[in-house]
């Protein structure tokens, strides 16, 4: 597939339907060397997802039953919110751990919603099985290319914005986004894969040299907690020989709360999951590095304004 041609496609056939969001320069938050933020959690339904949702809606021909999507809660309210944008019916398959606020998230579009006992797996087996008896489109959250081609406008707009030499360090939960954003640099960008210790699937996969199962747990598993890396992203990883850092718990609520405290900016774990990279000492920059961090998403629980 001609990556960059598709991505640069799809950034003009979402871009009505998408925030551009803003770049931030922050120098507060605790480390001796600026780092430059792209501000995602800003993005409709508080999370990049929007940009792959519409990607897929947009590029398809949707059926009569609509679309189907399983999710840990941010990638369900894109596909909800892009399906009634677009004038389609949505089925959304939710875990229990979603939570309630991205489950009410979720509810506010009118999509019609499931919540399934268990993780992410149960709800993807329970949208199947829908697919299959109701001829809806599934849209998946990470391995389908018009997912990933849609994520990959993240990249693609930052450069826009001078994001010039950094390092970027993105979050992963099961690939879709940081497939997305290597599938635009094409190697030519050193890009950092961050998760956490308890759901670290491309880490694993990276060291086993295949996809592989994995446990999943921990503050930020309701948005990064996939059983298995996505194909696409553990190909593009193993291409482009993508570092992987792996961070606990208690260094992900760190880099949550310094956003807030030094910015006022309010992120779920999974947004301050890269940071966490930094600010917990797991990668340390070599001197001169420019650094920058994606803040994937905002969909904080309980809802702090209900």
């Amino acid at each position: 597939m001609q990556w960059k041609t598709e991505i640069d496609t799809a950034r003009n056939r979402i871009a009505k339907y998408v925030v551009q969001t803003p770049v931030f320069q922050s120098s507060g938050l605790g480390l001796d060397f600026p780092i430059e933020l792209k501000l995602e959690h800003l993005q409709h339904t508080g999370s990049f997802k929007a940009r792959g949702a519409f990607n897929t809606l947009l590029s398809t021909n949707v059926p009569a039953a609509g679309v189907v999507a399983a999710s840990g809660g941010n990638h369900g309210a894109a596909v909800a919110y892009a399906a009634r944008s677009l004038g389609h019916r949505a089925s959304i398959f939710v875990p229990e751990l979603a939570g309630p606020a991205k489950i009410a998230l979720i509810e506010r579009t009118g999509a019609d919603l499931t919540v399934v006992p268990g993780e992410y797996a149960d709800a993807m087996a329970q949208a199947q099985s829908h697919e299959a008896s109701s001829g809806a489109m599934q849209v998946h959250a990470y391995d389908a290319s018009a997912t990933v081609v849609g994520q990959g406008t993240v990249l693609a707009e930052w450069d826009a914005q001078g994001l010039a030499d950094h390092t970027v360090f993105i979050a992963v939960g099961g690939g879709g986004l940081i497939a997305g954003a290597m599938a635009w640099a094409q190697g030519a960008r050193k890009i950092i894969a961050v998760e956490p210790e308890t759901s670290c699937a491309l880490a694993q996969a990276r060291h086993s040299g295949t996809p592989v199962d994995v446990a999943v747990s921990g503050v930020a598993a309701n948005a990064l907690g996939a059983r298995r890396i996505g194909k696409i992203c553990f190909e593009l990883a193993q291409q482009q020989d993508i570092a992987c850092v792996t961070v606990p718990d208690e260094a992900i609520v760190d880099a949550q709360t310094r956003l807030w405290q030094a910015h006022r900016l309010l992120v779920e774990p999974a947004g301050a999951c890269a940071l966490a990279a930094l600010t917990g000492g797991a990668y340390k920059p070599a001197r001169g590095e420019k650094i920058a961090v994606l803040v994937c998403g905002g969909n904080i629980a309980p809802d702090p304004v209900g």
